[in-house]
C-alpha cells in the first residue's frame, strides 16, 4: 500500500517540459516567435560569452546566436534530451515560420512597385520586362529564406539518449542497494546466531563493534563501489565530464552511508525475512524522491521529503560531476548532508 501510494504521487507528477533559452544578436521577430511557443522562454544577452556563462550556471538550456548572413549557431546543455529535442524542434520551425513571413513582406512590397510603374511602361513589351523583374525579386527573396544552423553539445552528442540523465542517481542507487543489503544481513546474522551477545559481554565497548564493522565493511564496499562505477562507465559507454576519481569517492561516501543504514535495520530486525521486508520500505522512496523523476514538478511536501532521502544529495552530486563537469570541491552542501547522515546514523548504531 505504501509503496503504490508513492509511486501514485511519482507518477501524477507534471512532467511538462520548460526551456530557457540565451540569445545573443537574434532579431526581436525570432525571440517573439520563440517566446510564443509552449514552454519556451528566451532571455537576451549581449555576448555569447554571457550567454555561455548563463548556460553553465543552469540559467538556461540553450544558447543560440546568430552569426549573420542568415547563419545560427545552437549550443544545447544536452543534460536533458528531452529539453534538447524541444529546443531543436522548437528553433528550426521559428525561423522557418519567421523568415517566410518576411519573404511575404518582401514580395508584397515587390508587388507594390510593380504596380507603380508609370503608365508608359505598361505596354506589353514593357510588361513582360516588369514581370520578369517580379520573377526575379521573387527568386531573390525565396534565395534569402535558407538558414545555416550549427549545432553544439555541451555534453555527449546527438545520439544522447535520456537513459544517460539517469545513469549517475542508478549508479548511486545501486551501491546503495547492494552495500544496504550486505550490511543487514551480516550483522543481523551475528546477532540471530549470539555471536553479538557473547561479544557484549566482553569489555569490548559498543563503539569499537560498530566502528569494527563500519571498517571491514566499508573495505568490501569501496572494493564493490569501484567495480560499479567502472564496470557502468565501461558498459553503457557513459561520458564523464568531471573526474572519475571524483565519481568514485562520492559513490564510497555514499557507500558507507548505505552500511550504517543497513546496520541501524538490522538492530530493528527479528529475522532475515523481517530485514528482507524494509527493503522495499527504504529503497523505493530513495529511486523515487531521487531526482530520476524531477521533484520541481511535485508538490512541495513532496519535494521537501526527498531532502531528507541521502540518495537525493548524492543523486545530485554525482550528476554534476557526470553530466556538468563539476569539481568534487565545489559540492560541499551535497557532501556535508552525507557526512551529518554518516555520523547520525553511526551515532544511533552506538547506542
Amino acid at each position: 500500500i505504501f509503496i503504490m501510494w508513492i509511486m501514485n504521487i511519482a507518477f501524477s507528477a507534471s512532467t511538462d517540459t520548460n526551456v530557457q533559452i540565451a540569445s545573443v544578436n537574434v532579431s526581436n521577430a525570432v525571440k517573439k516567435s520563440l517566446d510564443g511557443v509552449k514552454h519556451i522562454s528566451t532571455k537576451g544577452y549581449k555576448t555569447e560569452y554571457a550567454a555561455k556563462k548563463a548556460l553553465k550556471d543552469k540559467k538556461a538550456d540553450a544558447v543560440l546566436v546568430y552569426k549573420g548572413k542568415e547563419k545560427y549557431k545552437l549550443t544545447y546543455a544536452n543534460t536533458d534530451t528531452s529539453k534538447t529535442a524541444l529546443t531543436r524542434q522548437a528553433v528550426k520551425s521559428t525561423l522557418k515560420q519567421v523568415q517566410i513571413q518576411e519573404l511575404l513582406q518582401n514580395l508584397k512590397k515587390a508587388q507594390q512597385q510593380a504596380n507603380r510603374l508609370p503608365d508608359q511602361y505598361q505596354n506589353n513589351s514593357q510588361s513582360d520586362m516588369s514581370e520578369a523583374n517580379l520573377n526575379q525579386t521573387k527568386q531573390t527573396n525565396i534565395q534569402q529564406t535558407t538558414f545555416d544552423i550549427s549545432e553544439d553539445y555541451i555534453y555527449g552528442n546527438k545520439d544522447t539518449t535520456f537513459f544517460t540523465k539517469m545513469v549517475p542517481i542508478l549508479m548511486g542507487f545501486f551501491v546503495f542497494f547492494f552495500v544496504f543489503l550486505i550490511s543487514g544481513m551480516a550483522l543481523l546474522k551475528e546477532r540471530t546466531t549470539g555471536t553479538l551477545d557473547r561479544l557484549l559481554a566482553t569489555p569490548v565497548k559498543r563503539s569499537d563493534i560498530v566502528f569494527g564493522y563500519i571498517l571491514s565493511y566499508g573495505a568490501v564496499a569501496a572494493l564493490q563501489t569501484t567495480i560499479i562505477v567502472l564496470s557502468t562507465v565501461w558498459l553503457l559507454k557513459l561520458k564523464v565530464l568531471g573526474s572519475m576519481i571524483d565519481v568514485i569517492l562520492v559513490n564510497i561516501l555514499f557507500a558507507l552511508v548505505a552500511l550504517s543504514f543497513g546496520l541501524l535495520l538490522s538492530t530493528l530486525a527479528q529475522s532475515e525475512f523481517q530485514m528482507m521486508q524494509f527493503i522495499p520500505i527504504i529503497i523505493v522512496p530513495q529511486v523515487f524522491f531521487s531526482g530520476i523523476i524531477p521533484l520541481d514538478s511535485m508538490a512541495n511536501w513532496i519535494q521537501s521529503m526527498g531532502k531528507f532521502l541521502p540518495l537525493y544529495y548524492a543523486g545530485h552530486a554525482l550528476s554534476e560531476i557526470v553530466l556538468q563537469g563539476t569539481s568534487i570541491l565545489n559540492l560541499e552542501s551535497d557532501l556535508f548532508v552525507l557526512l551529518i547522515f554518516l555520523s547520525i546514523l553511526t551515532v544511533l548504531n552506538i547506542v
